[in-house]
């Protein structure tokens, strides 16, 4: 029988051991199950072992990152027997190097969240950015705690999506209620006959196109794209992207969408395109099933393919 492994991750006080002691009381958690849960930092609430014996809950303390090892967990395992385990991270450990930890047999992990407080998101984005991506980079969830009237959501949102794309952004103010991010506006025309969007607002459009393709569906789009054309691509397809900076400037991406091309498509052909070169595509979007996608997805159908100058910035960003 598989044992579920859940991991709550995100930086000291950003509320991890409250949103643990709120599942663990959660009706439809307190099941009777036998729960380990292993703290690895102590967080401005603590916990009251004796009570959480009670509910089926054994607490381990794991006070260096050093001491999480496939053996310390076996050995976890043979003492507790649980139904379930629950890691509460620390934030300023290598998140990366926990995932790379062989976990017993039968532990699956079923899901990651990551608290993040609202009040200090900007700084800690400031000052452990590299850190920070690390802890939500993998999450299934994302909750953003403790948000007020003045908090910018959609900035919150334009710093995670772009690493993580599969996550589920929950957003709560301070009491707990969950909230809307709002609706961002683009800054380009969505209903233009031909949607131009220049340097600055191309990872901007990607995130929407890719969070909303029906609403491009059918649409002309025109940029300045970079090219990728590898061999093992099928005739007539190549991808017109961008790099895109997603922590720092030693950690990016390319993004694109996959692009079909016709040979009488001009002034450049299919056949003329090189990996590298820059270019001006103006397409029509598609929205179909690629696997790629793993679903349906945006997909470039080419109608003007011209030469283009190298931009100053090679980079775009998602602000």
């Amino acid at each position: 029988m598989d044992i579920p492994v859940f991991v709550v991750n995100g930086f000291l006080e950003s509320g991890k051991s409250t949103f643990v002691l709120e599942t663990i009381n959660d009706p439809d958690f307190a099941d009777g199950a036998k729960t380990l849960l292993i703290v690895c930092e102590e967080g401005e609430v603590e916990y009251d072992e004796a009570d959480l014996k009670r509910k089926y809950v054994s607490v381990v303390t794991v006070e260096d990152q050093e001491e999480l090892t496939t053996e310390f967990l076996e050995e976890l395992k043979e003492k507790y027997k649980p139904d379930r385990v629950m890691f509460e991270c620390n934030g300023m450990w290598n998140f990366e190097e926990f995932l790379e930890i062989d976990m017993p047999d039968g532990w699956q992990l079923a899901q990651i969240i990551t608290i993040i407080d609202a009040t200090t998101y900007t700084n800690y984005s400031n000052n452990f950015k590299a850190i920070m991506v690390g802890q939500f980079k993998y999450s299934d969830t994302i909750i953003v705690n403790r948000c007020t009237d003045s908090t910018d959501k959609i900035a919150i949102r334009r710093t995670i999506k772009p690493v993580n794309r599969k996550a589920q952004i929950i957003y709560e103010s301070k009491d707990g209620v969950t909230t809307d991010a709002g609706e961002e506006v683009m800054p380009f025309d969505i209903n233009a006959d031909i949607i131009d969007i220049c340097d600055d607002d191309y990872g901007l459009w990607y995130m929407n196109a890719m969070d909303h393709p029906k609403d491009y569906n059918g649409k002309t789009v025109r940029f300045r794209a970079f090219v990728y054309k590898p061999d093992r691509f099928p005739k007539g397809c190549f991808v017109p992207g961008r790099f895109a900076m997603t922590c720092c400037a030693d950690d990016t991406a390319f993004i694109g969408f996959m692009c079909k091309m016709g040979k009488e498509i001009g002034p450049v052909t299919y056949d003329e395109l090189r990996s590298r070169m820059w270019i001006t595509i103006t397409a029509k979007i598609r929205v179909e099933y690629y696997k790629e996608y793993g679903g349906k997805g945006p997909v470039l159908y080419a109608t003007n393919v011209e030469h283009a100058s190298e931009p100053e910035e090679k980079l775009v960003y998602f602000n």
